[in-house]
């Protein structure tokens, strides 16, 4: 490929995808990104292809569906066989760098049993090299935070904040300030890496930051930036009961969250929050969005004289955020899936608004096309660059399919879940009217995809439950894997 371009791909983990004020939210502020969309193409109806972190991000990198990937876990391994966007841009020329994680666990069958790749779900994707990591005991970080004249006798609750009188959310600021978060010094790494690049060959990075991620904590000004009370109106239940009783899968999901997972110390359960709680919660998180905002500002400054870079924007999953009153991501509901997607093309391209369907399958596709290379397995999404160029494809899909594996939950809750619940895997149809779930052995549902209200419409439409379930046999016959089948033996090099 001639005059090939710089490539960055930028994540940040666990962001919503209502959450920027580009696409109307009526309380976060994202003016970094709002500047950047004004040169983008700004996807707003993109999902995750599934939760949580590790299988979201293995279909991020690789562009196929849970159900061929079958990474279903934290800590699943990701089949080596399988092509991704590292080992693709190298077939390409690029050296592909890392900066954060990828949380890509190794496939065991290449590794010693007491290699300590296998004691974590923190492995590196093959094909990148690791210019500055950031793993989950933030080691890195702490160390540079240690030479910014940070005490370490305090790391152990570094995200710890002081209580506020009278309130289970306190919304003090921690220790460290707004230029030593973890996205700044993520964001320092990276731009000192961008001056030694000299232009004489294109370069590939891809900047994988936290935050939004728990622990919901945030130096000032981000920690009191929004008032609790702003912000649009929970969906769901009216009480956690409600919601409990709606379908077994939220059952389980309320009986594992633990508040821990996103306040450091906590020791009660999501399901304890009031109201209250989840919008001073709520108001972190937009603080915390902001925070990277302003890091992911000084980067696209920096990158402001280098117009022959491909940019792309999004996250890996998003955050329930006391919507159905729940935490965290997993499930069916689509507070869990819906995610950002910006993609600036090299050349100056103009603003540009897709309200199709869009999938974080379709990133390492869009990479294989722009790079004009041949994938080595044969992915489930598809290229966005007739979209980028202000095009329609002829062909696209009209509807999200997302997927979620509930063998954990299964697991620690059995007398949740009905005898003979049979495959542990929920499949998602999300359309422009109507948002279909299959669980086998579960309650099939059939939801409003405009409403947040708790109603299952399935007996009440079982042409519609048809329809949908039609469709997503057709999906899942279409995404057999084709990488073999698309030739005869005798042919398979002369294609």
């Amino acid at each position: 490929m001639s005059n090939r371009p710089n490539i960055l791909l930028i994540t940040a983990d666990q962001w919503r995808g209502d959450c920027l004020s580009t696409v109307g939210h009526p309380v976060v502020k994202t003016p970094c990104l709002d500047a950047f969309a004004e040169t983008a193409t700004v996807f707003e109806q993109h999902y995750a292809a599934t939760a949580p972190c590790s299988p979201a991000r293995a279909s991020l990198y690789t562009g196929l569906y849970q159900m061929n990937h079958r990474v279903v876990s934290n800590g699943a391994p990701l089949d080596d066989r399988f092509d991704n966007i590292a080992r693709a841009a190298r077939r390409a020329g690029y050296l592909p760098t890392l900066f954060g994680y990828t949380d890509t666990a190794p496939d065991p069958r290449l590794h010693d049993p007491n290699d300590p790749a296998l004691s974590t779900y923190e492995g590196v994707l093959p094909g990148f090299t690791v210019r500055q990591s950031l793993p989950e005991d933030d080691k890195p970080w702490l160390s540079w935070l240690a030479a910014r004249g940070h005490d370490p006798q305090g790391f152990a609750t570094i995200h710890q904040v002081s209580p506020e009188d009278g309130e289970t959310i306190s919304r003090n600021a921690p220790r460290y300030g707004k230029d030593e978060t973890q996205t700044a010094f993520l964001t320092d790494s990276f731009l000192t890496w961008l001056k030694e690049q000299d232009g004489s060959t294109p370069w590939m990075a891809h900047v994988s930051f936290l935050r939004p991620h728990p622990p919901i904590t945030v130096p000032a000004p981000y920690n009191t930036m929004y008032d609790p009370e702003d912000g649009p109106d929970f969906v769901g239940g009216t009480t956690l009961a409600d919601e409990a009783a709606f379908h077994p899968l939220v059952a389980a999901l309320q009986a594992r969250q633990h508040l821990s997972s996103h306040i450091p110390g906590a020791t009660n359960h999501v399901r304890d929050l009031s109201r209250r709680d989840l919008k001073r919660l709520r108001a972190l998180y937009y603080g915390m969005i902001t925070e990277v905002d302003t890091q992911l500002g000084r980067i696209f400054n920096a990158l402001e004289a280098l117009d022959n870079t491909l940019i792309i924007f999004t996250s890996d999953h998003a955050e329930m955020m006391g919507d159905h009153w729940m935490l965290g991501k997993g499930g069916f509901y689509k507070e869990s899936y819906h995610i950002p997607l910006m993609i600036k093309a090299p050349g100056g391209a103009k603003a540009n608004r897709v309200s199709a369907f869009t999938s974080a399958t379709d990133i390492f596709p869009t990479l294989i096309d722009l790079l004009e290379i041949d994938p080595e397995h044969a992915p489930d999404g598809a290229s966005l660059l007739p979209y980028l160029a202000g095009k329609t494809p002829l062909s696209w899909r009209d509807a999200a399919l997302f997927e979620f594996d509930y063998r954990q939950l299964l697991k620690a809750n059995p007398g949740l879940f009905p005898e003979g619940s049979g495959s542990t895997s929920v499949l998602s149809r999300l359309g422009p009217d109507w948002h279909y779930v299959h669980a086998s052995g579960l309650p099939c549902l059939l939801m409003e995809t405009a409403s947040g209200s708790l109603e299952n419409k399935a007996a009440q439409n079982p042409d519609v439950v048809m329809t949908n379930l039609e469709a997503l046999l057709n999906e899942r016959l279409a995404h057999n894997d084709e990488t073999l089948a698309r030739s005869l033996v005798w042919d398979y090099y002369s294609e």
